[in-house]
């Protein structure tokens, strides 16, 4: 029996993320964004934070050069922007210009409206595989309350992530 990596992991319900930078060029600052749902608290004391991205990215390219980031936490209102970030470049692009987002006060890079932000720099990257994994300092965070269920990733889908309380009402 081989190693199906992919299915497995199918079965792991994920959070949901869009992950900005942006790169300075002589026409100015281009922002771009990925969908992300590997992201992972690392530590609390320094706050750290990883996200693998694959290795042959453009995003990831604009990422090492600029050494920071900003991630917006997505909630099931956005399940078509995790789309949208999820496409080529050019796709991703005309997104960003249709969002409501400003730039972080400490990166630089897009906040988008979402239920919780983190600002973060870099302090290593590794490659591993076919990815790159980068471990940021958090630098800023932000969170609004009251909002919807989280964006959750299972089975190749999103779907409304469910709190306790819910789940049990769900079973009476």
């Amino acid at each position: 029996m081989g190693v199906d990596l992919r299915m497995a992991m199918r079965n792991f319900a994920t959070g949901v993320c869009v992950m900005t930078t942006y790169a300075d060029g002589p026409n100015g600052r281009t922002h771009d964004g990925v969908t992300v749902n590997s992201l992972t608290s690392v530590s609390l004391d320094p706050p750290l934070v990883s996200v693998c991205l694959r290795r042959d990215s453009t995003f990831l390219a604009d990422l090492l050069d600029t050494k920071v980031w900003a991630l917006s936490i997505l909630d099931i209102s956005a399940t078509d922007v995790a789309r949208a970030f999820a496409q080529k470049r050019e796709i991703r692009a005309a997104a960003l210009h249709t969002l409501s987002a400003t730039p972080g006060e400490d990166t630089g890079a897009l906040v988008l409206d979402s239920p919780a932000w983190l600002e973060c720099r870099l302090r290593q990257h590794v490659d591993v595989g076919d990815h790159t994994v980068v471990v940021g300092d958090v630098i800023a965070t932000g969170a609004q309350r009251g909002r919807r269920p989280p964006l959750v990733f299972l089975h190749g889908e999103y779907h409304a992530g469910r709190c306790q309380q819910q789940t049990e009402e769900a079973v009476k």
